[in-house]
């Protein structure tokens, strides 16, 4: 497998997130030869990040391993490793260790990395929310100052940056945390969660009437909106704004924004543009290099309209599918056929019994309970592609909904866990002190 080339078709798939477990499933199903590199040993379902981060469900229920995944596949290897380097013109990767794993194709799904935009001290100092190392890091950290509930200004105090769906669903989980914190006598009072975007309105993709009913929720829950201002700096104790104020915090959570993952640096020959990301031909191939495909968040996939695709999931699942059918109709003879998307809507939730979702062509929006029910069948589709038993997640998340008691507080109580029934030997290895928070083979 290292070195030479093998005779036949040998896929080489770098990222194990939704777009490179989806490609590796299309081509697993009809005996294609893969071998799929993820730095982790486990899919992440990122949808869910939030409810780890804040203590709702625990980590290794989002994490599914991937020998676990392809059990029944076997002609997908799996490959835990970090990788050095990436050669597009001999359709190789490199990894840590210093294997060389060569292919017929290479797919490059390896996902995404937070993107600080020169703000000085937010890598060091703020809490990205991309993986569930991070999140578990997060939610250790907001474990450990509720237990010392420091009487000081700022102690429980949160401010999130970016009022996108990631920053909204944060911090409509932290104001419940926070409520069910009081109710329970762990804490004397809240602390402030303050949303922080530089745009005008919450959830800025969406229509007008979601921007009114997220900024409605989310107050209404006890957040502080605080739009039209930007991050200067983030300290250790505080988080400084462009129009000179601060806020005394001792938790950023940073929801600001996202770049390609690190390993695409390591490149040769492939072409990138915005956030860092390789940009591709309307095929998912990369410019120069028909046998090299480029998916998922990693890549700038373009649209009908010439405009790029949102770094989503389910844009990056089926990014995934169409390589796999791709590479399937080159090896019957057949040509590769350009990337259509089909669009699920956006949605997000915004707490336990407030949801907003747009679906359809015309963006047709729901709130409450209908909204909930598409955020619930779209995402229980993604999860599909790597869990077979999505019955148990629907009624998981179900009665996470209909719950009218306040958030499960890890500390007081267990959280509640999605009841897979897997073999107890299917176990993640998450790795939380790791040193960095990207995720250069396989977010998404």
């Amino acid at each position: 497998m290292t070195g030479q080339k093998d005779e036949g078709p040998h896929v080489v798939v770098l990222g194990g997130g939704l777009a490179g477990v989806a490609c590796a499933h299309g081509l697993g199903d009809e005996g294609i030869r893969v071998t799929l590199v993820d730095r982790n040993d486990y899919h992440q379902f990122q949808p869910l990040l939030y409810q780890v981060a804040t203590s709702q469900l625990p980590a290794e229920d989002i994490a599914r391993p991937h020998r676990a995944i392809f059990r029944e596949y076997p002609t997908v290897e799996i490959r835990t490793a970090d990788v050095a380097e990436i050669d597009a013109g001999n359709l190789a990767v490199t990894l840590s260790g210093g294997d060389r794993i060569t292919g017929s194709h290479l797919v490059i799904a390896a996902g995404a990395r937070p993107e600080y935009f020169g703000v000085p001290g937010a890598a060091e100092h703020a809490f990205p929310l991309y993986s569930v190392a991070d999140a578990e890091r997060l939610r250790r950290h907001l474990q450990s100052t509720v237990h010392a509930n420091q009487p000081d200004e700022g102690a429980l105090d949160v401010v999130v940056v970016g009022g996108g769906p990631t920053g909204v669903e944060i911090a409509g989980a932290l104001t419940e945390l926070m409520a069910a914190l009081v109710a329970t006598e762990r804490i004397s009072k809240p602390g402030t969660i303050t949303v922080v975007d530089r745009g005008s309105t919450l959830l800025a993709a969406f229509s007008r009437k979601s921007h009114k009913y997220a900024h409605k929720r989310l107050t209404e829950h006890g957040a502080d909106p605080r739009l039209g201002t930007g991050v200067a700096a983030v300290h250790a104790d505080r988080v400084e704004f462009d129009d000179g104020s601060s806020i005394r915090t001792r938790t950023v959570i940073w929801g600001g924004g996202e770049s390609a993952a690190s390993v695409v640096g390591s490149a040769t020959g492939l072409t990138t543009g915005r956030g860092g990301r390789i940009d591709v031909q309307p095929d998912l191939t990369v410019d120069g290099h028909p046998h090299v495909y480029a998916i998922g968040d990693v890549a700038n996939i373009p649209a009908k309209d010439g405009t790029i695709l949102p770094q989503l999931g389910s844009v990056a699942q089926q990014s995934g599918a169409w390589v796999a059918a791709n590479i399937l109709r080159e090896l019957h003879g057949e040509k590769a056929e350009p990337f259509r998307y089909k669009d699920k809507g956006i949605m997000a939730m915004i707490g336990r019994n407030a949801a907003v979702a747009e679906v359809g062509r015309h963006r047709h929006q729901m709130e409450g309970p209908l909204a909930f029910a598409a955020w619930l069948g779209v995402h229980a589709m993604l999860l599909s592609g790597a869990h077979s038993k999505t019955d148990a997640f629907m009624s998981w998340a179900w009665d996470y909904f209909d719950r009218d008691r306040a958030a499960t507080v890890e500390w007081s109580a267990t959280p509640q866990r999605i009841a897979w029934g897997d073999d107890s030997a299917d176990v993640p290895h998450i790795i939380v002190d790791r040193g960095d928070s990207t995720t250069p083979a396989g977010s998404n």
